[in-house]
């Protein structure tokens, strides 16, 4: 879960407990334990986030007790947010699958698109579900789609998979109502409409290049197959297991809607927080609807209907496949957790104060210095949501001499470079590496590496815009 917008705002930078050199040790020391640990060692990488963590607090001089208490905090909050959202949508893509639901939208896309317009096709649907929505949410929302496109389309799951991230993780730096584009517009008094549309203008031609076109190449650097997580005996006709009812596979309408119900919610709070006043009673009411944790609640228990009930299941049957969907993400959980808490120990150490202050005197362009700024809290920090805020903060005493739409590209370019090269500080790193079955070095390959062409791409957009604007 993102944290709330407010606190954010007013939440000032931690300030560095040490000198530069030493925080730049302390950062490298910790990333590369957690490299070689998981690498050549073969840790797993829980244990070996919390040694990495460990360690950077260690080197920066951060007493352990802080070490430890930080780490539990970040740990606690990634756990408590994105847990939750990654439990809902393991058993909402697991009734999609065993309902054959999923099959019936791999059916669809895979007979109405031909192998060189399924990337393509791919990368739109992850605009289209992430222009509402968490990364996270989105992702486990699509990962049986992605399996299942991929196994019967006999593509590459990378060639199907990246424009499928790409679409999301644009949304997610580049448009607004999502959080970190929301508080560098807030930061920067930026126009809200100009930014959302210069922010769609920037984020499809960037979902080209560093999806299904980038994915062409990774697809030949990484191959590997879909697993079989959500592969289930076709639909239609097959019979239940353990003796139960024949399953009716659920038409292509009723799994559209289904599916689409917690992104209508989450759009319909996004919509009503940019054009409703506060304490209005629709906006009240599509606030507490379009809240993630709630808007994907509300859709698992619409899907034990439409892809348990409906689809000829008893209640036993339903229970049973929530059941199974919990164990195959607890190692995830897990992983995706301790990595927030080595974000978190990261950020209590100061270093992205550090590196803000390192890039703000310089006498860069002043969007390539914001692009700059959120690139480097990026990687020191791993939060696409920190860099966002602190380099907002930095770059705002500029936006004077901006006119309106210089600042709202700005804020484009402060989003492109909140997503560069995702690594092994970013829960998002980890949750990748999982589902997809990749090695450290793959997900570098592929996730890390398309997260660089996203945001380097991003911000060339932003330049030719401004030579317009």
């Amino acid at each position: 879960m993102t944290p709330d917008l407010a606190s954010l705002a007013l939440a000032p930078p931690e300030e560095p407990i040490a000198g530069g050199g030493r925080l730049v040790l302390a950062a490298v020391a910790g990333i590369a334990l957690i490299v070689v640990l998981i690498t050549w060692l073969k840790v797993h990488p829980f244990l070996s986030l919390t040694l990495g963590s460990l360690l950077v607090g260690a080197t920066a001089g951060l007493p352990m007790a802080d070490t430890v208490s930080g780490f539990g905090e970040g740990f606690g909050s990634t756990a408590a947010g994105v847990g939750a959202l990654i439990a809902l949508g393991a058993m909402f893509g697991k009734l999609l699958a065993d309902s054959g639901g999923a099959d019936q939208i791999v059916d669809t896309i895979v007979g109405r698109a031909g192998p060189r317009a399924l990337p393509w096709a791919m990368g739109l649907v992850g605009a289209l579900i992430g222009l509402p929505m968490f990364f996270e949410i989105g992702l486990v929302l699509l990962m049986p789609v992605i399996f299942l496109v991929a196994r019967r389309s006999g593509l590459s799951l990378v060639r199907v998979g990246i424009p499928a991230l790409a679409g999301l993780s644009a949304m997610h730096g580049l448009v607004p109502p999502h959080p970190g584009p929301l508080v560098a517009i807030d930061a920067l008094k930026a126009d809200l409409g100009v930014t959302l549309a210069l922010g769609v203008l920037v984020a499809l031609p960037t979902i080209a290049v560093s999806g299904p076109l980038f994915a062409r190449y990774a697809a030949r650097w990484v191959d590997v197959p879909a697993p079989a997580l959500y592969e289930t005996a076709s639909a239609g006709d097959a019979a239940a297991e353990d003796g139960g009812a024949p399953r009716r596979r659920p038409s292509f309408g009723v799994t559209l809607v289904t599916v689409l119900l917690p992104v209508v919610l989450m759009m319909g709070k996004a919509l009503a927080d940019i054009f409703l006043d506060e304490g209005d009673h629709v906006r009240t009411v599509l606030d507490n609807l379009g809240t993630p944790l709630v808007a994907l609640l509300i859709a698992v228990v619409v899907a034990m209907f439409t892809f348990g009930l409906g689809a000829g299941m008893n209640l036993r049957e339903v229970s049973g496949v929530l059941e199974k969907s919990l164990p195959p993400i607890a190692g995830i959980l897990l992983i995706v957790a301790a990595g927030g808490g080595f974000k978190q120990t990261l950020i209590d150490t100061g270093i992205g104060k550090l590196v803000a202050d390192w890039v703000a005197d310089s006498g860069m362009s002043v969007l390539l210095l914001a692009w700059v700024v959120a690139v480097l809290i990026r990687l020191a920090t791993g939060s696409a949501t920190v860099a966002t805020v602190t380099a907002a903060g930095i770059m705002a005493p500029l936006v004077t001499t901006l006119n309106s739409g210089e600042t709202s590209l700005l804020v484009l370019a402060i989003g492109a470079g909140s997503v560069f090269f995702s690594h092994v500080n970013d829960a998002g790193f980890w949750l990748v590496k999982e589902y997809f079955g990749l090695s450290v070095g793959q997900n570098v390959k592929t996730w890390s590496l398309m997260e660089t062409i996203l945001s380097v791409t991003g911000l060339v957009f932003v330049l030719l815009l401004d030579l317009i604007i």
